[in-house]
C-alpha cells in the first residue's frame, strides 16, 4: 500500500496520475517579502520570479542557486514569454507591460488606454499570434507596498488584449479585481481569476472561463470555485487540467471543472509554473518562498518543457 504523504490531498482518482506519492516538497528559495510572477526559460535552464515589494526579479538554477536578475524591478508581478523567447512582465510601479528584449534593453507594451493611466497590470500571457493579454486590477495602487498609492484613472477593472499591431481593446469590464489568466492548450478557452475577495466578501472566489473568439472573449460561466482563499496565478498542463494557486496551496481542476487533489504548501500560494529540465518540475511561488515538486504531467507552454 502506498501512502499518500502529507502535502497531497486526492479528491479524485485521476490526480493520483498526476502526481507521485515519492515527490517531496521542497522549499529552494526563502527569504523573500513577496514572491510572484514565476516563468521558467527552458533554454536558460533557470526560473525567474518576481520579488514585488523589494523590487526585484530574482533568477534561480539547479547549477548556481538564487541570484538577482534585475534591481529597480518597479514592483513587476507578473512574468511570462512570448514566442520570440522574449520576458514579458507586468509592472505596478509603472503601472505597465514591458518586454526585456534579447540585447537586455526594455520596450514598454502598454501603460494607457484611451489617454489615461492603466491601474496596476498584475498578470499576462501571451497566445500563438503575438496577441499580449493582461489583467489590471488595483493592487498596486491602493498602497505603498505593491506600488505607489493612487487613484485609479481607469473606470472598470479589466482585462486587456495587445493586438500583434500595437492597439489595446477591452476584452472583459466587469471584474472586481481580475487577476491571474492563462490558456486552454489548444487556446480556445481563457481562464481569468476573480479575486475581489480579497477586498469584498461578497464577490465569490471563482474562476472564470471564456471562449477565445478572435480578438475577442465570450463567457462560458463560472469555471470552478476556490474553497480556501482566492485564486490568483494559475497554469494549465497538456492534459488540459488547470492548476490554480489557493491560500492552502495549488488547486487541480479538471477540464471539465472538477476538482481533482490539492498540493498543500505551507505558505499563501501567489502563482506557479511547470518548467525544469524534462518539463516535470512544479514551481510555487508563496509568501516568502518557492516551493518545487516533481509532478506527472508537463506544462501546455512550450518554454515549459526544457526548451
Amino acid at each position: 500500500m502506498i501512502t499518500v504523504p502529507p502535502h497531497l490531498e486526492i479528491h479524485d482518482d485521476r490526480f493520483a496520475a498526476l502526481v507521485h506519492p515519492m515527490s517531496t516538497l521542497d522549499a529552494i528559495a526563502e527569504g523573500f517579502t513577496w514572491t510572484e510572477g514565476p516563468v521558467w526559460f527552458g533554454d536558460h535552464g533557470c526560473l525567474l520570479f518576481s520579488d514585488i515589494p523589494s523590487q526585484r526579479i530574482m533568477r534561480w538554477s539547479e547549477r548556481e542557486g538564487v541570484s538577482l536578475y534585475r534591481g529597480g524591478s518597479a514592483f513587476n508581478n507578473g512574468n511570462t514569454r512570448d514566442r520570440q523567447g522574449r520576458l514579458i512582465g507586468c509592472r505596478h510601479g509603472l503601472r505597465d507591460v514591458v518586454r526585456t528584449e534579447h540585447d537586455g534593453s526594455l520596450t514598454v507594451l502598454a501603460d494607457r488606454f484611451e489617454g489615461k493611466r492603466l491601474n496596476s497590470p498584475n498578470d499576462v500571457v501571451v497566445s500563438a499570434d503575438g496577441a499580449v493579454w493582461f489583467t489590471d486590477p488595483t493592487y498596486g495602487i491602493i498602497s505603498n507596498f505593491e506600488g505607489y498609492r493612487s487613484d485609479p484613472e481607469q473606470p472598470a477593472r479589466c482585462v486587456y488584449r495587445l493586438s500583434p499591431q500595437g492597439a489595446l481593446s477591452v476584452v472583459v469590464s466587469d471584474f472586481a479585481q481580475p487577476n491571474g489568466l492563462c490558456f486552454s492548450p489548444d487556446e480556445q478557452f481563457l481562464y481569468i481569476a476573480e479575486s475581489g475577495s480579497s477586498h469584498d466578501e461578497t464577490v465569490p472566489s471563482v474562476i472564470r472561463k471564456f471562449a477565445v473568439e478572435g480578438a475577442t472573449l465570450r463567457e462560458v460561466g463560472p469555471f470552478a470555485t476556490i474553497d480556501t482563499g482566492l485564486p490568483d496565478g494559475m497554469r494549465c498542463d497538456i492534459e488540459g487540467n488547470l492548476w490554480s494557486s489557493a491560500a492552502d496551496g495549488v488547486h487541480c481542476f479538471a477540464s471539465d471543472g472538477t476538482l481533482l487533489g490539492k498540493i498543500r504548501v505551507p505558505q499563501v500560494v501567489s502563482n506557479l509554473c511547470f518548467g525544469g529540465q524534462d518539463g516535470h518540475r512544479m514551481f510555487i511561488t508563496a509568501t516568502t518562498s518557492v516551493y518545487s515538486l516533481f509532478v506527472d504531467v508537463k506544462g501546455a507552454e512550450p518554454w515549459t518543457r526544457g526548451q
